[in-house]
């Protein structure tokens, strides 16, 4: 392209964006890339530099509608390739240098809100390093104190932007931030600088306390120092004394009157809801200040935290520690005590004081595991796949009939299926429901003579009117006339029904006497008796009054059935849905044909599996002969099921 059409191209696209891009017409902005003339990557270049001039024109730059407006048609020309796939983000870079601190955290909505777009494999490759350069401009630009809140969002996007494997964002080799001095007024005296109270004790504030008390802030910053016995011993010190000025001074949870505090948005703290009364200040070194911050439960909490994650980092192991840097076993028991003093103290302080500790401790387990994580060379997150082995280890899924053939046998077998095993054996015990509820063990009404024999109180109307239910319900005596009270109707029926139980009780006697004298003169009729009821606990046969008949097979025909199968059991046991491993067992801990009735044992203890299920595999499987077998045991029960009928 040359210069002097360069110039006219550039106009012509500037002039398209500044019309369609409110309401997003891509295809418009497409059609006239391809009517203009010159190479697809000079005019990828240009259309860039017209999408960043319109940007920063005074109708777009200075409303945060019109820049969504103008980036997400840039995506959309992105999808097009008619421009570079990082001129979104270069965008998003301009406006952020050029509006103020307000407008970035309103603007940055929608770079959250887009997270997804940028996370494309579109955008991915070529816009990460981009937006990781426009985060951290933007975390330079604002104030880790007093704009906490949208640091913190910065940095949640980019831990959702980049994959979890992502090493540019870690410390690996664990360096600290050497730069981080706290300056403070080291001339010391023995001056009294202020005093606090709490429950009748007075905590003086002096120089050598606040010594102590900022001197650990160089510990904190590189924890290498304590490792070394003079500076161990310093530490030690320092630590113990501030704790026990800690523990001195109790702070109690203010009631009634609340500090007039403004967060960063400038709202007061007492309007917001509890779980948002969140103020970050920033800690100053002036001397005279140290009993106030004492007085300061988030002052007072940020220390004692420090002072966990110091100790974490000493007893933990780092891959980039040196031999030297370890702990005795002395130093070990003063981080043990000290670690379980400085979470007493969390607990102690308010507000939530035993919540907060408890959320401290499993942060810092949680860091534990990100340390053991990087220790091991930060591996990527794969969800772990079994091993090949096992996979001939799992059994092979069992094929389902289908359901025409299992309603058909269902039926030829005079059964109900319901399509569910425990509902199909409920409904087949009895498939007649009318005469099931005629059957004797439905009848849950006690006798009426037994009932009026033991009254819980003759004149109980409950109780009165349960006897007069039973009474017409099991005995004609309720119908005789009679004008006296129910109570007294009721004992004259009692004795009647006494009077004729005690006439008919001899004749019952005497019926029992002439029947055993029967059974001793004629032992063969005893017999047959016997044997009929043998012949009810046959094993192809299990027949109750309400129970429907359960077919299995006796040990001689099952090992009938095994000799006619023969070597083909194992074509067999894989059509039942045994897998190779099973069959294999199967195999190994029998021998003969005790392998096979051994495999059909166990299959047909499954109560969905029946012979009628396997005479029809041994059919599918062309051995005519072994579902032959199976079809004379059923016989048998189906002849038994006709009779009892």
């Amino acid at each position: 392209m040359s210069t002097a059409t360069f110039p006219v191209v550039h106009a012509g696209f500037k002039d398209v964006l500044s019309n369609c891009y409110k309401s997003n017409e891509v295809d418009v902005l497409k059609s006239h890339f391809d009517n203009a003339s010159g190479s697809g990557n000079d005019k990828k270049t240009i259309l860039d530099q017209a999408f960043r001039d319109v940007l920063l024109s005074e109708n777009v730059i200075g409303n945060t509608a019109n820049v969504e407006a103008l980036i997400t048609l840039s995506i959309a020309a992105c999808r097009q390739d008619i421009c570079t796939s990082t001129i979104p983000v270069v965008l998003m870079s301009d406006v952020f240098d050029t509006v103020t601190l307000d407008q970035c955290e309103r603007l940055f909505s929608y770079v959250e809100n887009n997270v997804s777009v940028w996370k494309e494999s579109w955008f991915f490759a070529a816009c990460k390093n981009n937006l990781l350069r426009m985060c951290n401009d933007l975390l330079k630009r604002f104030s880790r104190a007093q704009n906490t809140v949208f640091c913190g969002r910065i940095l949640l996007f980019l831990a959702t932007f980049f994959p979890f494997s992502e090493r540019s964002g870690l410390n690996i080799i664990s360096e600290f931030n050497l730069e981080n001095l706290t300056e403070f007024d080291v001339d010391a005296n023995d001056e009294v600088l202020d005093s606090v109270q709490s429950e009748n004790i007075q905590v003086k504030i002096d120089y050598n306390l606040y010594t102590k008390f900022w001197a650990l802030q160089d510990f904190y910053r590189n924890p290498n120092q304590c490792y070394d016995p003079s500076n161990w011993k310093k530490f030690s010190g320092h630590i113990a004394s501030v704790l026990s000025a800690f523990s001195s001074f109790k702070l109690e949870e203010q009631r009634g009157s609340v500090p007039v505090a403004k967060s960063n948005d400038g709202i007061k703290i007492e309007d917001q809801p509890e779980d948002l009364q969140h103020f970050f200040a920033k800690f100053l070194t002036n001397p005279k200040l140290l009993a106030l911050q004492l007085s300061d439960a988030n002052f007072r909490r940020s220390v004692l935290v420090q002072c966990l994650i110091l100790f974490q980092y000493l007893t933990s192991t780092v891959k980039f520690k040196s031999d030297s840097q370890v702990l005795t076993s002395s130093q070990n028991e003063f981080v043990k005590e000290t670690e379980a003093k400085v979470y007493r103290l969390l607990e102690e302080t308010p507000p939530n004081g035993k919540k907060f500790a408890q959320t401290v401790r499993h942060m810092l387990k949680r860091e534990e595991l990100w340390n053991n994580w990087k220790n091991e060379g930060c591996k990527e997150f794969k969800r772990p796949e079994p091993p090949a082995d096992d996979q001939s280890k799992i059994p092979a899924k069992k094929q389902r009939r289908n359901l025409g053939d299992i309603i058909h046998d269902a039926t030829k077998q005079n059964k109900f299926y319901m399509g569910n095993s425990e509902l199909t054996r409920l409904w087949n015990l009895c498939p007649d429901n009318l005469q099931a509820c005629r059957g004797e063990d439905r009848n849950f009404l006690p006798p009426i003579d037994t009932y009026l024999e033991q009254p819980p109180s003759k004149t109980d109307p409950s109780y009165e009117w349960r006897a007069l239910r039973l009474l017409a319900r099991q005995s004609s005596l309720f119908f005789s006339l009679t004008h006296a009270p129910i109570s007294e109707y009721l004992e004259n029926v009692r004795k009647k029904l006494n009077e004729t139980k005690s006439k008919h009780k001899p004749e019952t006697e005497n019926k029992m006497d002439t029947d055993n004298d029967l059974m001793m003169e004629n032992p063969q009729d005893g017999l047959v008796e016997e044997d009929s009821e043998l012949q009810s606990t046959d094993p192809l046969i299990s027949d109750d009054a309400n129970i429907h008949k359960i077919i299995t097979a006796t040990e001689d025909q099952m090992r009938e059935l095994c000799i006619i199968i023969g070597n083909d059991w194992e074509k067999l046991g894989a059509k039942l849905g045994y897998g190779t491993d099973e069959i294999k067992f199967f195999r190994e801990s029998n021998e003969g044909q005790e392998r096979c009735r051994y495999m059909l044992r166990i299959w047909l203890e499954d109560d969905t599996n029946t012979l009628a299920d396997l005479a029809y595999t041994l059919e599918g499987l062309k051995m005519i002969s072994a579902a032959d077998c199976v079809k004379r045991i059923l016989e048998p029960a189906d002849k038994m099921e006709d009779i009892s009928e």
